[in-house]
């Protein structure tokens, strides 16, 4: 069974998210900050990352950038899943090495799409 971590701040997203996941049959796993989900995604090796942009403190692309540099979760993909939708966003996260970007509101199958 495959196994997605959300990280996400925002408690109706991240059950919506888990919906979506559960559905599909995937092991979900939640951390509800930037420094949690870099915390989480060492300890779960998950095989996807969905990754909120805006959380206090370890926003979610610098939290990306530390799970993109570490050798033990470096080659976890990460989706940002974001109400962020400025074109600059969008840049900031290919340049980071993001393997997708949804933007808020979302289908589930824009969310599945990047699995």
């Amino acid at each position: 069974m495959k196994k997605v971590l959300i990280v996400e701040d925002a408690q109706v997203d991240a059950m919506n998210l888990r919906r979506i996941f559960a559905d599909a049959s995937w092991l979900v796993v939640v951390a509800t900050s930037g420094a949690d989900g870099v915390a989480v995604a060492k300890a779960e090796q998950p095989d996807l990352i969905l990754m909120d942009v805006n959380m206090p403190g370890l926003d979610g692309f610098s939290a990306a950038r530390q799970i993109m540099q570490d050798p033990s979760t470096k080659g976890i993909p990460v989706v940002f899943v974001t109400g962020k939708d400025q074109k600059a966003d969008r840049v900031f996260a290919q340049m980071l090495g993001a393997k997708g970007y949804v933007t808020k509101p979302y289908t589930d199958e824009q969310v599945l799409a990047h699995t």
